[in-house]
């Protein structure tokens, strides 16, 4: 594996990662529904599995198009001389640019997805911090409606990082890489849910939710910075 696959698989497992544990939208669901259906661990680890599985495909759908540009321009042969300087820089300007526009997002307070556990039932709404959401503003969570906000609600840092190995038409390398984002998204996601499954404190992720996008720029710049000026 060379130092540029491997920086992109490090950034891509940071970003799942982070995306995950900072996001107590990605497990709570899971556990409350869990607990008021009294679900099994086996029942409560697949329904979580195949809401992860749906989340994934999302950020690949999305990303069929960075693939297809990436394998149009491998075939452009002044373009095979610059293809390697051309996706890192092309990785650092997106991660400067997705920075910036996460602390934006943050700092306007813009209106996002929320789960809300009430009794035994779980709700989704959106809203901003700081806003009254009103009873009516809220719609009952089941299984299949999960699955369907996971399904719709990708992981939108990945789909730069698929750019990469399409540009060089390597059918493995992007395999590689969907499939580490993929598996260390769903380890993350069973582990937070069997966690509160059964009783365990998690984390407290309130603060960092907001900076998500930020940091995950943050995270494709630096990837993006090795391969300009440090030559991974």
């Amino acid at each position: 594996m060379n130092t540029g696959l491997s920086a992109l698989m490090v950034t891509a497992i940071a970003n799942t990662c982070l995306h995950t544990l900072s996001g107590p939208d990605h497990y709570v669901p899971f556990i409350a529904i869990s607990r008021a259906r009294q679900w099994s661990v086996t029942k409560t680890i697949l329904w979580t599995m195949l809401c992860g599985l749906g989340h994934v495909s999302g950020s690949i759908i999305l990303g069929v198009g960075a693939i297809v540009l990436g394998w149009s321009m491998s075939k452009i042969g002044w373009f095979d001389a610059i293809r390697g300087g051309f996706a890192g820089w092309a990785l650092l300007t997106f991660g400067f640019l997705y920075a910036l526009w996460g602390l934006w997002r943050a700092h306007r307070n813009a209106a996002h997805k929320h789960f809300d556990v009430m009794g035994d039932e779980v709700y989704v709404y959106a809203h901003k911090h700081g806003d009254y959401v009103k009873p009516t503003d809220r719609k009952k969570v089941t299984p299949f409606l999960l699955f369907i906000i996971f399904a719709f609600g990708p992981c939108e840092p990945l789909i730069p990082l698929m750019a990469h190995p399409a540009a060089s038409a390597s059918y493995w390398n992007l395999f590689l890489l969907v499939s580490v984002f993929t598996l260390f998204t769903l380890a993350t996601m069973v582990t937070m849910v069997l966690l509160g499954y059964f009783g365990f404190p998690l984390l407290r992720t309130e603060r960092i939710e907001k900076y998500l996008h930020f940091l995950g720029g943050i995270t494709i710049m630096i990837c993006g910075a090795g391969m300009v000026f440090l030559g991974w």
